[in-house]
């Protein structure tokens, strides 16, 4: 890839469109990678399974990541990255439509950057998707690897 993506971790479909129309609007929809489960995120970041071989080094800009994921629940996966020195310091946002205080708490004590309630309005996801985007992709200095 050797460009700036972003890893969109969504099982739902509907969730998973509207994200990348909402990110389309905003263009910021050419580098975007899918991942409909856990294990496949995992799979992706790490380059095994169906990703194996793939260039690990190619990591994303950020990690959109929904909680409610088969295989493996997005805490896993965050737990998986910040557990990895390769990906420690790669950003991830969750992006859910859970409104459980409890799960904040959790995203954050795992070591999610940020977390964001999906807008059930088109156009509020929309502007969100656009901060998001333009925030994460163009504003945010990672560190050096």
């Amino acid at each position: 890839m050797a460009q700036k993506f972003i890893l969109l971790v969504e099982d739902n479909p509907d969730d998973e469109a509207l994200t990348l129309r909402a990110l389309h609007k905003n263009k910021l929809a050419n580098g975007v990678v899918v991942a409909r489960d856990g294990a496949e995120a995992v799979d992706f970041l790490f380059g095994t399974g169906v990703h194996a071989g793939r260039d690990v080094d190619d990591l994303p800009q950020v990690v959109l990541l929904d909680l409610k994921l088969p295989k493996l629940d997005g805490f896993e996966v965050l737990r998986r990255i910040r557990g990895d020195d390769r990906t420690k310091t790669l950003p991830v946002v969750i992006l859910t439509s859970s409104k459980e205080e409890r799960d904040v708490v959790q995203g954050y004590r795992d070591g999610c950057n940020s977390y964001v309630r999906k807008p059930v309005n088109f156009d509020k996801f929309v502007e969100a998707a656009r901060q998001l985007g333009l925030y994460w992709l163009l504003l945010n200095e990672r560190p050096p690897r």
